[in-house]
């Protein structure tokens, strides 16, 4: 009976979403959400609610909420534990477990939050004067309520001098990362890139690493980054955000114009490796999605360290198939010091999943998007890739739910919310992934979606106890 019971529970777990489950569960919780799904004419919908198995920090077994906040160094670093500093941020593996350290060579977990900027609406910048008075207000206080709710950094697209200018009037500062847009701007300047919904879009999907001015463009543009080489509260640089690094890249090089120096390349890859194009397999699709990988995170990598030892480079967002990808993942790994991945369609991260990340690429990993969507905020909510829920406090309980599973990860080394504040309708010419929908932790009028928020920081101000927790139970 007792093989029969754990059987069936295995099964009614499976129905969360999650193909590897989470251990330490004393009961779960069922929230009810709705997944989007693409149709065949290229639309987008959302199917009917069904449960998903949810866990919380009171389903723990045996898991203490804390009363007492934890000791943080200015930073949000652990004080219970640290080892050597650089000044800058970094990582460490600390036995079996993968570390952010920070400034001050604490043990450090990032918490941050996407988007950190104030609106470009009419209704947006109206409001900002109607609650903050100023723009230097606004940053100020924003960065007050984040801290006083467990954030200690911001991810990309934040207002990152604004904040730059925050922390010199503070003696608790807050982290930033900067996005620095390498291939995108470079596409820009080439010509041929287009906007996609949430991020760019390259011609045939073949990025253009094999052009001869791509390194040169790199070392050009990597020139920004001394400016920043001194400051300890950079967290790191991405360089990119969701680019095509697919399997049928070799594909799409092969497609591209015969004078392209992206088709001259793959001609030519594959008359090395001794095959025709009709001799193409999988295999070799791998083997080249490696070569393009490695022509990108190589000039990018020496590029930024020409200008910057300091800092960490945290990857290009990946977004794709690229992720599950081996030969992908180790090419990367060779130049990144942490993988940083868009992941979306998981109510539960898998742990295989994270597993392989690190296994593959001998890097940590941080999750820099995933969100949800409330429909008690009023809103459309169609257009981005998150998951539709009813109420604020089913975002908060989604928040725990996919975060303990992440801090469960000895992997995993931080977290980038999307976002700070919910798209604005009224507002013109953005991305056609950010116009209608309640992803951010404000409203328009920065009005705090207070149930969620609740539920945010009461885990956000225990990750290292709980980090304690899930290593004790290991």
């Amino acid at each position: 009976m007792k093989y029969l019971l754990n059987a069936i529970l295995l099964i009614l777990l499976a129905s969360g979403g999650a193909t590897a489950q989470p251990k330490h569960i004393q009961k779960y919780l069922n929230v009810e959400a709705r997944r989007r799904t693409s149709n065949a004419d290229g639309t987008v919908t959302y199917k009917p609610y069904e449960p998903f198995k949810t866990r919380t920090l009171e389903s723990l077994a045996g898991y203490k909420l804390s009363k007492k906040p934890e000791a943080l160094s200015k930073y949000g670093g652990w004080t219970k534990r640290r080892v050597s500093s650089t000044g800058f941020f970094h990582v460490e593996k600390i036995g079996d477990r993968w570390w952010c350290i920070d400034p001050e060579g604490y043990q450090y977990f990032n918490v941050a939050l996407n988007s950190v900027s104030m609106g470009g609406s009419d209704r947006n910048k109206q409001a900002v004067k109607n609650k903050f008075g100023t723009p230097e207000e606004w940053i100020l206080k924003t960065i007050n309520m984040l801290q006083e709710n467990g954030f200690n950094c911001a991810g990309s697209w934040s207002d990152y001098k604004a904040i730059i200018r925050s922390n010199s009037k503070s003696d608790k500062p807050f982290g930033y990362t900067i996005n620095w847009n390498f291939m995108s701007s470079y596409g820009k300047e080439r010509g041929g890139t287009y906007q996609q919904p949430g991020h760019t879009g390259y011609p045939g999907d073949a990025i253009f690493v094999f052009d001869p001015g791509w390194e040169t463009f790199c070392d050009s543009h990597a020139k920004q980054a001394a400016a920043y080489k001194d400051d300890p509260n950079l967290f790191g640089y991405f360089s990119d955000n969701e680019m095509p690094f697919k399997l049928k890249s070799l594909d799409n090089y092969l497609a591209l114009p015969e004078k392209d120096p992206g088709h001259i390349a793959a001609v030519k890859w594959i008359g090395d490796q001794g095959i025709t194009k009709e001799q193409i397999t999988d295999r070799y699709r791998e083997l080249f999605l490696a070569e393009v990988a490695d022509r990108y995170f190589s000039a990018v990598s020496k590029a930024l360290k020409k200008y910057d030892t300091n800092h960490m480079y945290i990857g290009a967002r990946f977004n794709s198939s690229e992720k599950n990808d081996p030969e992908f993942m180790k090419t990367a790994g060779k130049y990144l010091d942490i993988i940083s991945i868009n992941y979306y369609n998981k109510w539960t991260p898998d742990s295989a999943d994270m597993a392989n990340w690190t296994k593959w690429s001998g890097r940590p990993f941080i999750i820099t998007e995933y969100y949800t969507k409330g429909e008690d905020s009023g809103m459309p909510n169609q257009s981005g890739a998150g998951w539709i829920v009813k109420t604020q406090k089913d975002r908060g309980l989604f928040y725990q739910n996919y975060n303990l599973a992440l801090l469960e990860s000895n992997n995993c080394v931080g977290w980038h919310y999307f976002k700070y504040q919910d798209n604005d309708p009224t507002e013109t010419g953005v991305d056609p992934s950010n116009t209608d929908s309640n992803k951010g932790i404000v409203n328009n009028l920065y009005e705090v979606w207070t149930p969620m928020l609740e539920l945010m920081k009461k885990l956000n101000t225990q990750v290292y106890n709980i980090i304690n927790y899930f290593d004790k139970h290991d």
